[in-house]
This record gives C-alpha cells, sequence and structure tokens, in this order.
C-alpha cells in the first residue's frame, strides 16, 4: 500500500465526503476514486459505503483506518527519531494540559527546560480531558498533562503526583465565623462550581447526596477554571478547587479552605502518551520536570 494513499484515505473517512476531501487535499475526486480503490484492491473489501449524498465507512474500511493511523504514527516516530540522532534536546514538543497544571506544573517546568535547551519549541493546548483525549488518540499533541489517563490499549500514563480538591471561599466569608461546620451548614450558601459532567462537580455532588443532603445551590457556573479564584474572591461565592489557589500568593485572591469532613477529593495528576509512539529526548526531560515540580507542588 502507497503511504500518501493511505493518507487520504484517512482525510476521506475523516469527512465522509469525496467532495469535501479532495477540496482539503487540493486534489480531484477522480483522484481520491482511484485512491480509494487501489486500497479496496490490496485489501480485498470495500472500504466506503454510499449513504445519500456522503458515504460511510465500512467494517473493513474502520479496520484498516485504525491501521492507516498506526503508520501514520510509525512513520512520524521514525523521522523525529532519526532527526533527533545528534540533536540532543531539540525539537517541537506539544503538550496538552489541563488548566490546573498549565498554571502551576508548566511554567516553572517549562523555565528550566528552555534553560537547559533553548533550542526547544513548546506548543501548548489547555483545555479538559474530554477536549485533550481526542487530540491524543489523532497523534495531535505528543503529551497530555491530565487527572485521568486514557484507559484503552495502546496508551500510557505516568503517575506526576496526588492533587487535592477542597471546598474554599473568600478569607473573610461568614462560614469561618462557625466553630466546625459541616455539610449541613453550607445549604444557606450559594457555589459558583464547574457544570454538571466536569469530574469535580459530580465528585461534590454525590458527596452531599451520600450524606442526603440537599445538593449545592449554584449561582454561577463556569468551564473557566482559572476564572474560578477571582470569582470566588469578588463574588463571595463557596467553591471547589485545587488547595493549591489557596497558597499564599498563588492565585491572587485571598482564599481559605472551609474545613469539612468528607469534603476532599483526591485526584491523580498523570502525563499519558501513546505506548508505541516516539518519545523524543526533549519530550523525556519535560515529563521529568513536571515530575519533579509536581512532588514539590503537590506533594
Amino acid at each position: 500500500m502507497d503511504l500518501r494513499d493511505l493518507q487520504y484515505f484517512e482525510v476521506i473517512a475523516e469527512l465522509e465526503h469525496m467532495g469535501r476531501a479532495a477540496e482539503r487535499l487540493h486534489r480531484t475526486q477522480p483522484a481520491l476514486t482511484s485512491c480509494v480503490r487501489r486500497l479496496e484492491e490490496a485489501c480485498g473489501a470495500a472500504l466506503f459505503a454510499k449513504t445519500g449524498r456522503g458515504i460511510t465507512l465500512t467494517t473493513a474500511g474502520h479496520a484498516l483506518l485504525k491501521w492507516a493511523q498506526r503508520t501514520r504514527f510509525d512513520v512520524e516516530s521514525a523521522r523525529r527519531e532519526i532527526g533527533d540522532i545528534g540533536r540532543g534536546l531539540k525539537g517541537t514538543i506539544s503538550v496538552g494540559i489541563v488548566p490546573t497544571a498549565a498554571q502551576f506544573l508548566l511554567p516553572p517546568a517549562a523555565r528550566e527546560l528552555m534553560a537547559e535547551a533553548p533550542g526547544i519549541t513548546l506548543r501548548t493546548t489547555v483545555g479538559l480531558g474530554d477536549i485533550l483525549t481526542p487530540l491524543l488518540r489523532a497523534g495531535d499533541i505528543d503529551l497530555m498533562v491530565g487527572t485521568e489517563g486514557i484507559k484503552e490499549p495502546g496508551f500510557t500514563s505516568q503517575f506526576l503526583a496526588e492533587d487535592l480538591i477542597v471546598v474554599a471561599a473568600n478569607s473573610t466569608h461568614e462560614i469561618f465565623g462557625k466553630p466546625k461546620p459541616t455539610l449541613k451548614d453550607l445549604r444557606g450558601y450559594r457555589w459558583v462550581l464547574q457544570p454538571p459532567g466536569a469530574p469535580t462537580r459530580d465528585w461534590l455532588d454525590q458527596t452531599f447526596d451520600r450524606h442526603r443532603q440537599p445538593r449545592p445551590i449554584v449561582q454561577v457556573e463556569s468551564t473557566m477554571l482559572l476564572m474560578l479564584p477571582s470569582l470566588i474572591n469578588e463574588t463571595g461565592l463557596l467553591s471547589f478547587i485545587s488547595r493549591l489557589h489557596l497558597q499564599e500568593g498563588r492565585s491572587g485572591a485571598a482564599l481559605r479552605e472551609v474545613q469539612i469532613r468528607n469534603t476532599t477529593m483526591r485526584r491523580r495528576m498523570v502525563v499519558t502518551y501513546r505506548e508505541s509512539g516516539y518519545v523524543s529526548p526533549a519530550a523525556q526531560r519535560l515529563i521529568g520536570l513536571l515530575a519533579k515540580h509536581a512532588a514539590t507542588t503537590l506533594g
């Protein structure tokens, strides 16, 4: 099979439309039709079936897509590894990273990496796991730094540290006037939280459910985690955030933990990459620095 045919096949499979694939690849539709015909002859099976105005992968097509992606990853890994021989800590690292790690772990790790290797280029995508995981699967990022690995074959995760998520409030909040606040005491206050479906929000809701208490009254929902400390500080709302934000000077807001039993969520911070993918010396060094600063910051 021709590698270029496999590359074209991936785009056709993604778009499920010959015309749109031709536009993206700057090729004619007859050229792409010939590409598919060659692959079908080599495989001995139909790869696409017509559906209305578009096309969809057959069972054989899905199988070939998996191997086409793996072949692309292998070729790219080989190219990068050969290019890195003798170059040392150089090249480009593409990293997908969750907001907490982006705020507290990446800056000091990047500072050290660039001091050691000024020729490094670092490309970062900040987002939650549901955004980053497809990027890692597609090979658009080399590493994913997050709170959950990918629990499927072909990926491996390295533990960095444990992050603690706690109930927090502005340091002047009236809740701190109570000697030993309980979950029940939180019923009269309003919150700023992530939307349902976010791991920390679901964990907190389930904690209230287990103790037969009404769930938090959410006045503000936000997917922008970096905004939460400022929102807590300015609005007087309660929230559920990483304890890192409570360290003096970390977030620029005067926040305190509301210490209540059974309301500390423990989550693992890990770095995940493709098992068969090439992890460059620069990427390996970045992983080491992230682990170092995670141990210092979170340990």
